[in-house]
């Protein structure tokens, strides 16, 4: 006798929404999703749809009616609640936009927590665009099966930042001249963090001096080379996480 068939099937669409999904309760998908399951993905009656909602978790849903404009689904079965994030925010100075849009993908994927753009001297762009960067963080989330969205802020200006830092959050300062080894200082902390990247030009010696003195602020080393932004952003999130974040569960 042939197996039964695992549902959700594994390749089931996954998409996230903006109201919270409860059992009973219909979830109509209007506009750009609705084209993508319908056009795209080809969702027909009785498939499975995936949603996370950024608050109860990750829901496995069933199409009931689906045409041009809408999609109407049915939760039948909550998956997963919604994950335990790691309490690391990601400060990077902002860059161009392709580049700054691999940093909200990545950041994303390895699991951050927030991300707070900042403004330097150096920095190419002064601008983000937010609604575009919560969907890049979206995309991300559902392509790499994250129930949680990572919470991003306005960019503000060096100073501004470093003035309402909390008091009880590590700034581990990613300086190109040098500081202690990134994965010690990781691994001697504990409790909320945050990491300080630069932009393409690198910091300049007032902003540099400016965060060596800040009470929180801890220079740290990436290696023995000079990284890009978007590399320096990645690489030291992805050290945080393997060293003092969820990879090591």
């Amino acid at each position: 006798m042939p197996a039964t068939p695992s549902w959700p099937p594994r390749s089931a669409p996954r998409l996230f929404v903006e109201t919270p999904v409860a059992a009973g309760e219909a979830v109509i998908i209007e506009g750009n999703p609705a084209h993508y399951l319908t056009r795209v993905m080809r969702v027909r009656d009785g498939d499975a749809v995936i949603l996370c909602d950024d608050v109860t978790g990750e829901w496995a849903c069933r199409v009931t009616a689906a045409d041009k404009r809408s999609v109407t689904l049915e939760p039948a079965d909550r998956l997963r609640t919604r994950e335990a994030v790691p309490d690391i925010w990601l400060c990077p100075a902002l860059l161009k936009k392709d580049r700054f849009d691999l940093v909200l993908e990545k950041a994303t994927e390895l699991g951050v927590g927030a991300i707070h753009p900042v403004l330097a001297r150096r920095c190419v762009a002064d601008k983000l665009n937010l609604e575009r960067a919560r969907t890049v963080t979206i995309e991300a989330a559902e392509q790499c099966a994250r129930t949680a969205l990572p919470a991003i802020q306005a960019p503000v200006a060096l100073r501004a930042l470093l003035a309402g830092w909390p008091q009880d959050r590590a700034l581990f300062f990613a300086d190109e001249l040098g500081g202690e080894h990134c994965a010690r200082a990781f691994a001697s902390h504990s409790g909320p963090a945050a990491i300080l990247v630069g932009p393409e030009g690198g910091w300049d010696d007032a902003e540099r001096e400016t965060i060596r003195v800040h009470p929180a602020a801890q220079a740290i080393s990436l290696g023995p080379r000079i990284l890009r932004g978007e590399t320096a952003a990645i690489a030291a999130l992805s050290a945080w996480m393997s060293v003092a974040g969820d990879w090591r569960t």
